[in-house]
């Protein structure tokens, strides 16, 4: 007699209660998939068919002979991780729990790519439809899209791997004939963080310019230095792209409309990378919608202040992203079963931004209440910064206490901490009130020792570990 079926994903799953392992898949992928799930979580999977009709079931071992005792994934999900709230030890290391607390996440100032998955992912996963993108049949990455679409007042979006890839397909679909150029900040991640790639995929001239206000970009600095196309000697700006927010600061709305329409006059797309646009939104600069749509093509992160483990996603008009999605196709970037991405990443957007469009309902506002408390706690003692606070991102100025980027890195190391040479402290919603105490522990000791150093100058080298 066969073993009973239990559920279905992409094919039929029948669990075989002589062996904890088995199972007997048509395609074999949904197999393959949790064979790469660690055995500790792998063991554990099964169903409650009246309430998870659509997991893949595969026998326990501790309950092979008694299918009546099989459990849902939720409660699956919450026994591993009440059994491991204490991060593991993997030669002499802490070993984040991905699953279940932050980890060494806890204590890492360096960046907010080191947030880690909730327990809520790891359910949207196991969850998920396991489809083909390219042939865009998933409907977990069809729903994502639709729903980033929406709520950025775009015709449409696409899932990509990384911002990197978002702002590289952005550029490239907009660009056709060269010459060309694009116009951004002279620090923004397109010019300084993609490996060139504007110049060898879009074959196109970046142009960074020095804000004069020496925060953000205004129209004035693009009046200055844009090329229109009647300028022969130059490659015309083709592309400007902002980014928001850059270092923490936010591009204000309203100048965002100016630059958006002066544009729009001068046929010029507009692209944003809005990796971390999310924190310009919770911070009260303006919803996500309102500043969307002020441009021809947005790219947005999952995985950094969010949580997601990887992904972005590119917003724009149907025929933009109906060309990007050829593009990601020609240099490697479609997918076959991203279900297991997207659905995390649509929990990311819904738990930690919120489903209000100025992220009021999540858990970003935290990070910069924490931010905030870190800066004034730097200024309180004598310290200066060398960029406003306005989001998630603290910036002291190691130069002006004469304490260099080694010894910035050293005393965090002594107190648990991991910090970047170059100053920058980005907070997330996972850094804990413990790690907080501990840096102004830092602080401290960099003002007991301050003037001993003489004119000692920090590393800038290690602001490049992490962007």
């Amino acid at each position: 007699m066969n073993p009973p079926i239990l559920g279905t994903m992409r094919s039929r799953v029948r669990v075989c209660h002589r062996h904890p392992y088995s199972a007997f898949v048509s395609s074999g992928k949904s197999l393959y998939f949790f064979q790469k799930l660690s055995p500790n979580i792998r063991r554990f999977y099964t169903p409650n068919p009246s309430t998870r009709p659509n997991l893949v079931a595969i026998c326990p071992r501790e309950i092979r002979r008694s299918p009546s005792q099989y459990r849902s994934l939720s409660d699956m999900a919450k026994r591993k991780l009440e059994a491991n709230d204490a991060p593991q030890v993997v030669n002499g290391a802490k070993k984040a729990n991905v699953w279940s607390s932050p980890g060494t996440a806890a204590s890492d100032f360096r960046s907010d790519v080191v947030t880690t998955p909730t327990a809520s992912m790891l359910e949207a996963i196991i969850n998920t439809t396991l489809l083909d993108d390219v042939f865009a049949e998933d409907p977990t990455t069809n729903d994502l899209e639709k729903y980033l679409a929406q709520r950025t007042n775009h015709e449409a979006a696409l899932f990509v791997l990384s911002g990197t890839m978002g702002n590289q397909l952005a550029i490239r679909s907009h660009l056709f004939q060269p010459p060309h150029s694009v116009l951004c900040d002279y620090r923004a991640h397109i010019l300084e963080w993609e490996a060139g790639g504007v110049a060898s995929l879009s074959g196109a001239l970046v142009r960074g310019v020095v804000p004069e206000n020496k925060v953000y970009l205004t129209l004035e600095d693009i009046k200055k230095n844009v090329i229109l196309g009647d300028e022969i000697h130059g490659a015309p700006t083709r592309v400007i792209s902002l980014e928001n927010t850059l270092g923490g600061t936010v591009m204000p709305l309203e100048e965002v409309k100016k630059i958006s329409a002066f544009a729009k006059e001068h046929d010029i797309r507009l692209h944003l990378d809005g990796a971390r646009l999310w924190e310009a939104v919770v911070s009260g600069a303006g919803s996500l919608p309102d500043y969307c749509r002020e441009f021809d093509s947005v790219s947005l992160c999952f995985s950094k202040g969010l949580g997601a483990p990887i992904g972005s996603v590119l917003v724009g008009p149907q025929k933009f992203i109906k060309h990007a999605r050829w593009v990601r196709k020609s240099i490697g970037g479609g997918t076959r079963q991203p279900g297991v991405l997207t659905a995390a990443a649509r929990v990311a957007v819904d738990e930690t931004f919120g489903k209000d469009d100025n992220g009021k309902d999540g858990l970003l506002k935290k990070s910069h209440v924490t931010a905030k408390r870190i800066a004034k706690n730097w200024t309180d003692m004598g310290g200066k910064l060398s960029q406003p606070t306005e989001t998630n991102m603290v910036w002291p100025d190691l130069d002006d206490v004469h304490c260099s980027g080694d010894e910035f890195v050293e005393l965090g190391k002594e107190h648990g901490l991991r910090l970047l040479a170059g100053g920058r402290l980005v907070v997330h919603y996972q850094i804990s009130d413990e790690a907080v105490d501990n840096l102004e522990l830092v602080m401290k000791e960099i003002m007991k020792k301050r003037g001993q150093n003489g004119s000692a100058k920090r590393q800038k080298v290690g602001e490049r570990e992490y962007k």
